[in-house]
């Protein structure tokens, strides 16, 4: 298989599991999520499917490129790819525990544990490739902006 090919299988499996977070998230939006007080630097609800969907995307790339290079140093990338699926597993927890159960304290807690995870991702995935490790930092940045998005929102409605 070549490495476009690859690239496009990791990012059609990204954006699945962004399309299915979405659904979980969906109802809530509507529904729960208004009636919660949220922080002055809460973003507006548009913002929120272009962002995940551009991360999902980066992701995916990332894993393309790291996947690829599985000939080169097996373990090595298989350890990396290990990272990245229970990162991608945490990522569609967290809309489950915030959206799906209305429990910010919980998806707080996991969401710290996602960002480690995420971090170590990172790590793993630029010893093999710098592009696919430069991909991951914008998904950092924006998760270390929705844990703090996270813990005010679970502090202001406490």
């Amino acid at each position: 298989m070549n490495k476009f090919l690859k690239i496009i299988i990791a990012v059609a499996a990204c954006l699945a599991i962004g399309y299915t977070s979405g659904m979980v998230t969906r109802s809530s939006i509507t529904t729960w999520y208004p009636t919660l007080i949220k922080p002055s630097f809460n973003p507006p609800n548009w913002i929120f499917a272009p962002v995940w969907s551009t991360l999902y995307a980066m992701m995916g790339v990332a894993a393309g490129l790291v996947w690829n290079e599985i000939k080169s140093n097996e373990e090595v990338v298989k350890k990396a790819l290990i990272f990245f699926l229970i990162q991608l597993g945490l990522n569609a927890l967290w809309s489950y525990l915030f959206f799906g159960l209305h429990n910010p304290m919980l998806a707080g807690l996991e969401i710290i544990v996602l960002w480690l995870i995420i971090y170590e991702t990172y790590v793993q995935f630029s010893k093999i490739n710098k592009i696919a490790g430069y991909l991951f930092i914008p998904y950092l940045a924006w998760v270390s902006f929705a844990a703090v998005l996270n813990g005010s929102i679970w502090w202001l409605n406490r």
